[in-house]
């Protein structure tokens, strides 16, 4: 498209002002933050990337080069850093990260601080077992804390995670493994389905009998031995865990 029909499309004057209770729940109320933001966008964005925790500088905030742009060239971010360190550092250690309530009825409530330090005690797991970055994580599991904590453990390192639906069958499982090639796999002894136990190590065992990037399997003790009678009935549900 030629820059002066982008120009055109950019002449765009009219205003629609946001509701009164909208502007009332708005983070930013002052108008001076908008009216610094309109006076020199670069330094405002320059100053709003700061408050995140970068592991790399950015070198330049905006490279214009109509139609194309480019923001924060040369910075580089960790998700898990800026869910979960700055919120430690910043006072909000004691605050609720995670409230959670499982399906028969148990409860957990995780602050900033507890799953901070389960995410680096897994992201060590995974260095130990020779997970670098780059290197591809499969998780299956049901809705459980231990998820985001993993989640968060491969962003921590660099790796990359699959995360597969806990409802989906061993041959589902297998066909994302060996797409990914992924090297570890992380999953739970089981997870609840309404009311019935659903069978992800043994959906995942069945898995890897054909997916030869798999080096290792951390399995997440969550149904302990209701697991085991659930296979002795035939119990064994399709669809999403907990």
């Amino acid at each position: 498209m030629p820059d002066k029909a982008i120009e055109v499309l950019l002449d765009e004057r009219r205003n629609f002002p946001p509701p009164k209770q909208f502007k009332k729940s708005a983070n930013a109320k002052s108008q001076s933050v908008f009216n610094s933001a309109r006076k020199n966008p670069q330094a405002f964005w320059a100053k709003a990337a700061k408050e995140l925790g970068m592991v790399q500088a950015l070198e330049k905030v905006l490279e214009w080069d109509s139609p194309w742009a480019k923001w924060f060239i040369g910075g580089k971010l960790n998700a898990s850093y800026n869910c979960l360190d700055r919120h430690v550092k910043s006072g909000r250690e004691n605050k609720a990260a995670i409230i959670w309530e499982g399906e028969p009825g148990d409860e957990r409530v995780l602050t900033y601080r507890d799953v901070w330090r389960e995410v680096n005690k897994f992201a060590n797991v995974l260095k130990k077992l020779g997970v670098k970055k780059g290197d591809r994580v499969c998780l299956y599991m049901g809705m459980v804390p231990e998820l985001v904590i993993a989640m968060h453990a491969c962003n921590r390192i660099g790796a990359p995670h699959s995360v597969v639906f806990g409802g989906f069958s061993a041959e589902a499982l297998r066909d994302r493994i060996n797409d990914a090639q992924a090297k570890v796999l992380v999953t739970a002894d089981g997870g609840y389905r309404r009311g019935a136990v659903v069978p992800l190590k043994r959906n995942a065992d069945e898995a890897m009998t054909d997916t030869p990037s798999i080096e290792h399997a951390v399995v997440l003790k969550r149904v302990g031995d209701e697991c085991r009678r659930a296979d002795e009935i035939g119990q064994g549900p399709r669809g999403g865990t907990s």
